[in-house]
């Protein structure tokens, strides 16, 4: 019975000391470290653009959107812990499609697959690029999300072992929202790059070329004025909708100081970051002002390695 409770005082006068209790007094310290931030998004602002180029908005990735970046904190005074964080979300799904040609017979807008027997049915025709090309013309589509957040955290910290602490905090800060679709036919070629889509640029005036297709060119003149000025054949144009936002995160976290400088933080919570209606721009300058408002929430789970106390 004696060796029993001497062997036990052994093994609890062991552990004590590998866990021992934070002291009284106030620490001090910090880290900075690289890590990655995981996003379950509910769902992707501005889909609807994707879902109307043939994307599935689930192929962008967003279950979970990977962010990488970095983040670092100090403690301030006594239980409390400020920092901050910034890192970048980013995806990108592509196609290929070819082109069919349909004869809109029936006035009902898009194709619509005739009815057996129908005289007026809708009608396709093959697409016969001219000998000029070199191969077969086919529509590139690529579309491209990117997130960028950049915040201050906020912690009340609880002391359990030595090394071991919890933390409930949140997250604050601004964001931009980018979600950009690029299409293009054929390879493309420096010497096109740059030109209007309309003619060519000389002085301050755009000059177009008259196409009499058979008639006159007073004709086709009217016929510009009546329907206005159409843009010529262009092969690549992209269409990029964006927004800042603020983005607000709650989360409850965990940290384990394995090396005497070196240790690991691991943080659960939801975020939330709110676009507002009206808010959204069009190619960085034009203002979308009938957008909807929109929302970049998900859960969330974040891992960095810090290097500090």
């Amino acid at each position: 019975m004696k060796k029993i409770l001497i062997i036990s005082q052994i093994l609890y006068c062991s552990l004590f000391g590998q866990g021992n209790l934070y002291p009284v007094e106030t620490s001090f310290g910090g880290g900075i470290g690289f890590g990655n931030m995981y996003m379950v998004m509910n769902e992707v602002p501005g889909g609807e653009v994707m879902d109307r180029m043939g994307f599935n908005v689930d192929q962008l990735q967003t279950k979970p959107l990977v962010f990488y970046g970095g983040e670092g904190f100090a403690q301030m005074t006594g239980p409390w812990r400020l920092g901050g964080y910034a890192g970048i979300g980013a995806s990108q799904v592509s196609n290929v499609y070819d082109f069919v040609l349909y004869a809109n017979r029936d006035g009902v807008p898009l194709y619509q697959e005739p009815n057996a027997g129908a005289v007026n049915g809708d009608q396709l025709y093959t697409y016969k690029p001219g000998v000029d090309l070199e191969t077969t013309e086919r529509l590139s589509v690529k579309g491209k999300l990117n997130i960028y957040l950049g915040a201050i955290t906020a912690e009340y910290v609880f002391p359990i072992y030595r090394d071991l602490e919890i933390m409930t905090g949140a997250l604050m800060g601004l964001g931009s929202y980018n979600l950009s679709v690029d299409q293009s036919i054929g390879i493309p070629i420096w010497s096109d790059l740059g030109r209007s889509m309309y003619g060519y640029i000389q002085g301050d005036s755009v000059m177009v070329e008259l196409d009499a297709n058979g008639g006159t060119f007073d004709d086709a003149a009217d016929e510009l004025n009546r329907k206005g000025v159409q843009p010529i054949r262009v092969s690549e144009s992209m269409t990029e909708i964006s927004s800042l936002f603020f983005n607000f995160q709650p989360y409850v976290a965990i940290k384990w100081q394995f090396l005497d400088r070196m240790g690991l933080r691991m943080s659960a919570g939801f975020n939330r970051g709110t676009i507002g209606a009206g808010r959204w721009r069009l190619n960085g300058h034009i203002p979308i002002n009938d957008s909807p408002e929109a929302s970049i929430g998900g859960f969330t789970v974040r891992t960095v390695i810090y290097f500090g106390l």
